[in-house]
């Protein structure tokens, strides 16, 4: 085996594991702060606190580090995502741990990550043997996907067992442990970047975002995804715990079993995607995704009883969404010019990601003040409601996964309809 795939299978292992233990860090905290005080807008707020960041920053950190070591970018990003862990620990501990204190940390978890995707995607380039690169993102999706499956299993059982204390230890361990990897074990090759410090960050975003305006095809994929993800934080990532967690009486493992499902259907889709052929209309292929993963997913969650149906809902809605990925990925690969592809993909994240954190935030609104009191409220409706999804807590957010199961749908069927699709219709691998 050739020394650096030896090295990068090394980095890529220490590298799972520190993202397994950050992973189940967010996992405990949003069980911590839930059982605080029962409130999905403070769970929303959470992940708000995450994305705002990250959107803001991500479209402008590219330039910073093609201008700078991406190994020490690494190394500084990953100290501070320890440090905040371990002022959670200190805090916990103490007995002083607020739920403000955990909006923070993610406000600059957030603000990192927009450094640390782009540094560590120049690596694998760096590293990987180019005929190995196929290989390494299927490495890639399997651990992130596996990552999805255990995360919320160990996270559940180390809470039970201690609380927010083991969860964090195990994060901290995988921390030191990847910290030394990067720091002794690799070598990034460093280039000086082209053209200096001519480019503007600002002139490369008009860049992307003129090549797409002028590719009305691939601009409407970009725009009616942002609003697919809309539809999909107003629900999963969102109020998805709270309510397994309220009607199920508080269960953590419950919580873990249907997440757990989640990433068992996201691994399955990856698998066929990777093994199988797919099919020459990409732009069907997308839309045709979206509404079976809205349809069967956010339906079944929604009229769902127990675990069971939840976690074969949690199936339905993720098995999809490799197709997705796979079929826009391929358009634009094929559409956009090599040397515009950085700047086009940059404007493509902040476009489809700038709707997450609003989805986010009034779904945690909608279900404590809108959807919840309404389920509890007694008319014709509500008792035609309760047929559909019970009653009791978390009733309200389980007819908000219904609304986004049939909205989603149908967007995605008009979505798929448009005129600017037409020609990416034709468009053949």
């Amino acid at each position: 085996m050739n020394q650096s795939l030896k090295k990068y299978i090394i980095f890529w292992l220490s590298q799972s594991m520190s993202q397994l233990g950050s992973a189940m860090t967010s996992f405990a905290l949003i069980l911590w702060v839930y059982t605080k005080n029962h409130s999905a807008l403070t769970v929303s707020l959470m992940s708000f606190c995450s994305y705002v960041p990250y959107i803001i920053t991500s479209l402008f950190a590219g330039t910073y580090v093609d201008r700078h070591s991406k190994k020490k970018i690494m190394l500084t990003v990953d100290s501070m995502a320890a440090v905040c862990s371990l002022a959670v620990l200190g805090m916990s501990f103490g007995g002083s741990l607020q739920i403000w204190h955990i909006y923070a940390v993610n406000c600059i978890i957030g603000f990192m990550n927009s450094f640390q995707s782009p540094a560590s995607a120049v690596v694998i380039g760096r590293i990987v043997p180019k005929e190995k690169l196929a290989n390494i993102s299927g490495m890639n999706s399997f651990s992130s996907n596996l990552i999805a499956v255990l995360t919320p299993v160990l996270a559940a059982f180390l809470f039970s067992m201690g609380g927010l204390v083991p969860v964090l230890a195990f994060d901290l361990g995988s921390f030191i442990v990847a910290f030394l990897v990067l720091l002794l074990v690799i070598h990034v090759p460093e280039t000086e970047h082209d053209g200096g410090k001519k480019a503007s960050v600002f002139a490369g975003c008009r860049e992307g975002l003129h090549f797409l305006t002028q590719n009305r095809g691939i601009f409407m994929i970009v725009i009616t995804t942002a609003v697919l993800n809309f539809f999909s934080r107003l629900t999963y990532e969102n109020i998805l715990s709270p309510m397994i967690l309220s009607r199920s009486g508080n269960s953590s493992m419950a919580l873990g079993v249907v997440n757990a499902a989640i990433g068992i259907g996201g691994i399955a889709g990856g698998l066929i995607v990777s093994a199988g052929k797919m099919p020459k209309n990409k732009v069907k292929m997308i839309y045709v995704s979206a509404a079976v993963s809205f349809l069967c997913g956010d339906l079944l969650m929604g009229a769902g009883r127990n675990v069971a149906w939840w976690a074969i809902a949690g199936i339905a809605a993720s098995l999809p969404i490799p197709f997705i990925n796979a079929g826009q990925n391929v358009i634009l690969y094929r559409k956009v010019p090599d040397k515009m592809q950085g700047r086009v993909f940059a404007v493509r994240n902040s476009i489809q990601y700038s709707t997450i954190p609003l989805g986010i935030l009034l779904g945690g609104f909608l279900a404590d003040y809108v959807f919840e009191p309404f389920m509890g409220s007694e008319t014709p409706a509500v008792s035609l409601l309760h047929l559909l999804v019970g009653e009791g807590a978390g009733s309200g957010m389980a007819v908000m996964f219904l609304c986004t199961g049939v909205c989603g749908g149908l967007f995605s069927y008009i979505s798929y309809h448009r005129k600017e699709m037409e020609e990416l219709k034709e468009l053949q691998d």
